[in-house]
């Protein structure tokens, strides 16, 4: 059956499927393109893929991925075991059929085992995409010659997928709140996601920016545990000792190496991905069997993507460029091409709503009448608050507030895309018999601010509108329509998938915690009451020219000197959820001694900095509290917080992770 696909077309070329051995996967490849000598390796061809019409071309990928070879021992025991004879038998010879079935059945069991081996290199030696396969083309061969000597593809198909482990699905936005309605966009998302599943209605980011958080998804670390700070280089942000220490231990680099999934990525990693002093677009993370990445930040037009570590440039014409699309397309295309004897994992970022802002033509119409929200921040004097947001020009301009308004329409305009793309993919999911067994994860990497504290447009900063992000999800086990307060963070993510993927978690240094027993529903589940919020700043000590009267430092900066970011706008925060508490404390590190802490419940806005009035002893615990998430590592981040019945102070268990020098001021400042 064909399908018809939205405007940008393109196609993911995968390894041919079936035996080496049959006359029917040989007749494959020869139509793939020729054997390269007497190798198992199929000569790089290019070969244009099937469209919705008739006669029409995609795009194929130019580099197929080269399929692993078994060792002769393996393959004979595997092929003599399942080979069906040179027809079916016919229905009355039970007997023979049962004992082909048992033998069968046996040697696909040793067989698998061992290609997973194989397949499974140890742990910071992964290879890269374009060296390993996704399966071999012998674990392609085993379940379909399995399927030849049963001599019947339902009852087979059916039996595998009842047996394997769930997939799983990852869709995550690029600076999409919570606080400022930004699921509101989304009709078909809430339906095919939301009311199918879970809500859940306080999900944090650890940081506040794009890079630091996609890395605390990934490696399921806080950032001073990956220690990517920020959206450069030399913030760690994608650099070679990010790839050395921290990608080899990522959980899609785990989910492929030891629990055999099929992994998928396509759209934005991380904003230096790509950046010539760190490997350039040919370097592919550990981890994915197929890479479709973005170079650098979030685009619509005009980008280029790693596809494999090949570089493929786009242009601007919609039918074929808009990056939305494409990542949709691609995404199907996997689902058509890929094992379906093995579970997998989906990764798709999308650059929406990220700037700058460009909509697909059939929705740059839509929200016209829409402006960004007048809550009881909005456009009022930050007084009481760091002097990075005190710096910001109260009241805003009429052209700020026409800007920000603009901004905020175009960012809703171009989620209805990715509304589309979680409707495909859903409904290619159910086509395929595989909705029913994957869990569809989706959120953000931080939120984003229109006008609150007369800030013009960002993030970064340690407010809600900024760290809050949605959290839906759906699939087994997960009832419709629930709503879950318990808070939880993006850092959570990694640990819950592996979980899914039943992967003994005490194996890892993550610092999350599962979310599978909340997504089961369990009722006796202990779990945490405060996160960490931490961000570094950017910027140089250095005086921006065109606003010489800030002073050095600033960056991110609008021609009216209104300047998001500063180096020393750096601070930590514990942002706590209890039963009797619903409070946020933040410590900035500036020459500038300042603390700012607001109570929730009754200041949802955080209007009031209460720093100054509330009880010292609270004061004193929330900070012991900061420091020792600041250095925890591991367990020791799931420890009991502050207004929990389990909490003690131990400050042996501070700054451990930084030294000795740490410990000795520490020390003098006790």
């Amino acid at each position: 059956m064909k399908y018809r696909t939205t405007r940008a077309r393109t196609s993911l070329r995968l390894p041919p499927r079936g035996a080496l051995a049959s006359k029917q996967a040989r007749k494959g490849e020869e139509r793939r393109g020729r054997r390269c000598g007497n190798s198992n390796q199929l000569c790089e061809r290019r070969e244009p893929a099937r469209d919705s019409k008739k006669g029409g071309k995609r795009a194929g990928l130019a580099a197929p991925i080269q399929p692993m070879r078994k060792p002769p021992s393996v393959s004979r025991s595997c092929d003599a075991a399942c080979a069906p004879p040179p027809s079916l038998p016919p229905p009355n010879k039970e007997a023979e059929r049962g004992q082909r079935r048992e033998a069968c059945a046996s040697a696909s069991r040793d067989c698998s085992a061992s290609v997973s081996l194989l397949r499974s290199p140890p742990p910071g030696s992964l290879a890269p995409v374009a060296r390993m396969a996704p399966a071999s083309a012998a674990s392609f061969a085993q379940p379909l010659l399995l399927l030849l000597a049963l001599g019947s593809s339902a009852w087979v198909g059916a039996s595998w997928k009842e047996a394997r482990k769930p997939n799983v699905v990852l869709i995550l936005t690029d600076d999409q709140d919570t606080y400022l309605g930004g699921m509101t966009p989304l009709k078909k998302t809430n339906a095919l996601i939301a009311e199918m599943g879970i809500t859940f209605s306080n999900a944090y980011v650890p940081s506040a920016l794009c890079c630091p958080s996609r890395a605390s998804i990934l490696t399921g670390k806080y950032p001073h545990n990956h220690h990517v700070v920020n959206n450069t280089l030399e913030g760690n942000c994608s650099s070679k000792s990010w790839q050395k220490i921290q990608e080899p231990y990522t959980f899609p680099a785990i989910l492929k190496s030891v629990c055999g999934y099929q992994t998928f990525f396509a759209g934005k990693y991380l904003n230096e991905y790509g950046a010539e002093d760190a490997g350039g677009i040919g370097h592919v993370p550990p981890g994915w069997s197929f890479w479709y990445a973005l170079e650098k930040n979030s685009k619509y037009y005009n980008y280029t993507l790693s596809v494999n570590g090949k570089a493929r440039k786009h242009g601007e014409n919609y039918s074929v460029d808009y990056l939305t699309d494409v990542l949709a397309n691609v995404s199907l295309d996997f689902l058509e091409y890929k094992s379906n004897f093995e579970p997998f994992f989906m990764m798709i970022a999308t650059p929406a709503p990220h700037s700058p802002w460009v909509a697909a033509p059939q929705y740059m119409k839509s929200f016209t009448n829409v402006s960004a929200p007048r809550n009881s921040n909005f456009n009022i004097h930050g007084k009481d608050k760091h002097w990075l947001i005190r710096q910001a020009k109260t009241p805003m301009t009429n052209s700020s507030i026409q800007f920000l308004d603009d901004a905020f329409r175009k960012r809703w305009q171009t989620l209805l895309s990715v509304d589309d793309l979680v409707e495909k993919l859903v409904k290619r999911l159910e086509f395929h018999g595989e909705l029913n067994n994957t869990y569809i994860f989706y959120t953000s990497d931080n939120g984003f601010h229109t006008g609150q504290f007369s800030l013009p447009i960002d993030k970064r900063q340690l407010y809600e509108f900024d760290i809050k992000v949605p959290l839906l999800v759906r699939g087994p086990g997960v009832k419709a329509n629930q709503t879950n307060k318990m808070l939880v963070a993006n850092i959570d993510l990694g640990p819950t998938i592996l979980d899914i993927a039943g992967y003994d978690l005490n194996k890892t240094q993550m610092d999350g915690m599962s979310l599978l027993p909340l997504l089961r529903g369990d009722s006796n589940v202990t779990w945490r009451s405060d996160v960490l919020v931490e961000y570094q700043g950017e910027g140089h000590n250095s005086t921006d020219p065109t606003c010489p009267a800030l002073g050095p430092g600033v960056t991110h900066c609008f021609p009216d000197c209104v300047c998001e970011d500063a180096y020393n706008n750096t601070y930590a925060c514990v942002r706590t959820l209890s039963a009797s508490w619903d409070l946020q404390y933040c410590e900035f590190d500036d020459r500038e001694v300042f603390v700012e802490v607001y109570n929730l419940t009754a200041d949802p806005h955080q209007i009031t900095n209460i720093a100054k009035t509330i009880d010292q002893e609270i004061l004193e615990k929330m900070n012991y509290r900061l420091m020792m998430l600041q250095s925890c590592t591991g367990a020791t981040c799931r420890t009991p917080g502050v207004f929990d019945l389990g909490y003690k102070f131990n400050p042996h268990l501070m700054f451990s992770n930084h030294g000795i020098q740490m410990r000795r001021l520490f020390t003098r400042s006790l």
